[in-house]
């Protein structure tokens, strides 16, 4: 039997109580839903419900396997849920952390607009995964490390089509490209849509696990998606993709004068650069080159 409060904070306690628990379950609800955890946990709920009516049925049988396999139901659910818990952790820490390194919102992320805009334009796949407060070193490891200053040039050089480098994805970290060709998870939510390959999958993935920013060019059509969160944003223009990347690294990004379009039969772009050129002058040098 419950017994009802007596006082004041008795009964605040009790309210706070029932509170956090219905928080907690909430945003537990909110993480699993459209992942496939979402089935599995329909099915432990079946499972507990055939446990309740065993005992109160005197199944005895039934009782008994019951009985002896949910010890290592815990166990279970780690292995299972792992990329999920991951998730959830990941993500309380990065709510009670307080902690931002101020050379962040100093770092320039203007050359990532400007390539993508040159994809985009080209039809060019590419893969750019913006590291913030959860490391990405078991990824960059899989891939070829560069620890290169971020640039126009550069991520327009391993995203060339015959490039070496251009499968995989390219990992930035503050204003440096520490790896190339790096492999990421895929994401195995079951409510993606279809028409998404594996690129998209990939960065999709990869939010799912940490806080990155993905940034991905259809290799097929040229739209330009911003995934995170595990979740994705497609039809980007590049103004929105520069709003967007300015809005979630918390920093202003000046406007800049993006590259003129280029014909799509102009398919080679010279990208050696000099450093006082900008890439705007870069690529008229080379149409007039080509004509």
């Amino acid at each position: 039997m419950i017994s009802l409060p007596t006082t004041w904070s008795s009964g605040l306690m009790v309210a706070l109580d029932i509170f956090l628990v219905a928080a907690l379950i909430y945003q537990v609800l909110l993480l699993i839903r459209g992942t496939r955890a979402a089935p599995m946990l329909a099915g432990l709920t079946l499972l507990a419900v055939i446990f309740y009516l065993a005992r109160i049925g005197q199944l005895t049988t039934l009782d008994w396997v019951v009985g002896r396999v949910l010890p290592y139901v815990a166990f279970a659910l780690i292995v299972v849920f792992q990329s999920e818990i991951r998730h959830v952790l990941a993500d309380l820490g990065r709510r009670l952390s307080f902690i931002r390194t101020s050379n962040v919102e100093n770092d320039s992320y203007d050359d990532i607009v400007l390539a993508v805009n040159l994809f985009s334009q080209h039809q060019t796949g590419a893969l750019i995964v913006i590291e913030r407060e959860i490391g990405l070193r078991t990824h960059i490891e899989s891939g070829v490390p560069l620890d290169a200053r971020l640039s126009y040039d550069l991520l327009a050089t391993i995203f060339r089509p015959s490039a070496p480098l251009h499968d995989g994805a390219v990992i930035v970290q503050k204003d440096r490209i520490a790896a190339a060709a790096c492999f990421l998870p895929l994401s195995m939510n079951p409510m993606l849509s279809t028409q998404l390959g594996t690129r998209h999958r990939a960065g999709i993935g990869i939010t799912e696990e940490t806080d990155a920013l993905a940034v991905i060019v259809s290799e097929e059509t040229g739209a330009i998606s911003l995934a995170l969160g595990g979740k994705i944003e497609r039809d980007l223009t590049v103004e929105q993709l520069r709003t967007r990347l300015s809005s979630e690294l918390r920093r202003y990004m000046a406007p800049v004068t993006l590259p003129t379009s280029i014909s799509p039969d102009e398919s080679v772009v010279d990208v050696s650069l000099q450093p006082s050129q900008s890439p705007e002058g870069g690529l008229a040098s080379d149409a007039e080159q080509k004509s």
